[in-house]
C-alpha cells in the first residue's frame, strides 16, 4: 500500500474539520499498482 486518500476534501475529514458538522466520505488505501478500495466509511453528521 502506498498510502489513504479522501478524495473530494469533504467537511469533517481529517484536515477538513468544521465544528460538529461532517459529510459522508469514504477512506481508500492507494495500492502499489495504483488500484483502490473503500478502507472504512463515515456517515454525515449534521447538528441540530
Amino acid at each position: 500500500m502506498r498510502g489513504l486518500a479522501v478524495p473530494g476534501m469533504p467537511i469533517g475529514s481529517p484536515g477538513m474539520e468544521g465544528g460538529n458538522a461532517r459529510d459522508a466520505y469514504d477512506v481508500l488505501p492507494v495500492n502499489l499498482d495504483g488500484t483502490s478500495s473503500v478502507f472504512a466509511s463515515y456517515p454525515a453528521r449534521n447538528p441540530a
